[in-house]
């Protein structure tokens, strides 16, 4: 994580003072727990309250003797609280914290990243309404194939993004749990209400069976969920960075002014935004594969883990929240070209209509085989060359006497009318944002 993709709300979730902060609210909590329960002295939480504090350095210091960080942080914490200290912990183990933490910066990033993917969906609703009827041309394998709207586009980019949000909200609700139970998590030296408590407090449910970690199936499915918002970034940036080609030029990323596109050609305008986008998903889809890893621990526990997340938690998330923002400022910002789109889609003298124009000679009698023969015939004159006299494809139909043998020119007049493609816009429309 490197502050070029960072933003300042998701970082802080994973800073060294954060991580401490919790621990020690969590042992705090577990503290007062114990003390409601009576099995502790009344006053030792109000001392943790008033005097709990760290030092980030200190636990530094002391790591690098005893190999062991909750140690560390506990023996710094009770330099701060004093005697009353020697009541925490008790019949905890280190991952009941560490576990619970992890927990608590998941789902707190889990709400930013939503917020995230909110902006985006708002960008994309009104770009799409604005565009609901600019009319572009739909490609398969990158080759032209039949008209769509730009609007159309958008809201199947809308339409997805709202997919993802409901598996982010379902990888939060999944992760959001907390494990207070003890060596192997049987919970022999500590009340099991005391987890149900902590749990409570901390906005997260018990686990089932801890067996000292919280089972890390939970975690893999948190990062897949990751993955897939990612890639589904990755597509979006994918399809602007298609559309910016020169040769294409339907969109573009906006342009500040004093932006500059290259060091050497002053005359570049490049979808850096987008290309970056791509990188990043890389990165965020690669927290997948160790994610699925972890979930096979030895036993009851090992922390092969623990390394990973260390580095994919704040990676994936800081990554994932960068990308979100950024592509949805792309989106506020494009650059949308629709006379550029009106060229493009007249390219090829009508070939798009060429589907119709086969329908309708099946509905005259032709067989299929033969029907497809007859409009490919006409269609392949203008993939020679649509810029000679052979380049039109309505006319290339209305001088083959096999075809007007079966339909009239007013009849194939009609077959390249543009409308014909986008009479249900507005029923794709309303499944997307519902009625009007």
């Amino acid at each position: 994580m490197i502050p070029r993709y960072s933003r300042p709300d998701m970082t802080a979730i994973w800073t060294p003072e954060t991580r401490y902060s919790i621990w020690l609210e969590i042992e705090t909590l577990a503290a007062e727990a114990m003390a409601e329960l009576g099995m502790i002295p009344k006053d030792v939480p109000k001392a943790v309250r008033e005097r709990g504090g760290f030092d980030v350095k200190r636990i530094d210091e002391i790591e690098r003797e005893v190999k062991h960080d909750v140690i560390a942080f506990l023996t710094s914490v009770s330099e701060h609280v004093g005697p009353e200290a020697r009541f925490l912990h008790l019949g905890m183990t280190s991952s009941d914290v560490l576990d619970t933490c992890l927990s608590v910066q998941l789902v707190r990033a889990s709400d930013i990243l939503v917020a995230g993917v909110d902006r985006l969906l708002a960008a994309l609703k009104k770009r799409a309404l604005e565009h609901k009827m600019t009319p572009t041309i739909g490609r398969s394998h990158g080759i032209h194939a039949e008209p769509t709207t730009f609007g159309v586009k958008l809201a199947g980019f809308y339409a997805e993004m709202a997919r993802n949000r409901a598996r982010l909200l379902v990888a939060k609700e999944e992760i959001a749990t907390c494990a207070i139970s003890g060596a192997v998590g049987t919970f022999a030296n500590i009340d099991p209400r005391i987890e149900v408590m902590v749990a409570k407090r901390l906005g997260l449910k018990p686990e089932p069976v801890s067996t000292q970690v919280i089972p890390r199936d939970r975690h893999a499915a948190f990062f897949a969920a990751l993955a897939v918002t990612a890639s589904s970034i990755e597509r979006i940036a994918t399809e602007i960075r298609h559309l910016q080609r020169t040769e294409v030029l339907e969109a573009e990323e906006y342009f500040s002014e004093g932006q500059k596109g290259s060091s050497a050609m002053p005359h570049k305008r490049n979808p850096v935004l987008t290309e970056n986008l791509t990188g990043l998903a890389r990165l965020v889809r690669s927290a997948v594969i160790p994610a699925l890893e972890n979930v096979a621990l030895w036993h009851e526990r090992d922390i092969s883990h623990s390394s990973v997340e260390r580095g994919i938690g704040p990676d994936a998330t800081t990554h994932l929240d960068f990308a979100l923002n950024r592509l949805a400022q792309v989106i506020e910002q494009l650059l949308v070209y629709p006379d550029n789109m009106k060229a493009n889609l007249e390219k090829l003298g009508g070939l798009h209509n060429s589907q119709r124009v086969l329908l309708a000679l099946v509905e005259k009698g032709a067989t299929r085989e033969d029907a497809y023969w007859l409009v490919q015939r006409n269609a392949m004159k203008v993939w020679k060359d649509p810029r000679r006299g052979e380049g039109d494809f309505l006319r290339n139909l209305e001088g083959d006497a096999e075809v007007t043998k079966l339909l009239t020119k007013a009849e194939l007049g009609d077959m390249f009318d543009l409308g014909y493609h986008l009479k249900a816009v507005d029923v794709i429309f309303e499944r997307v944002f519902g009625k009007a």
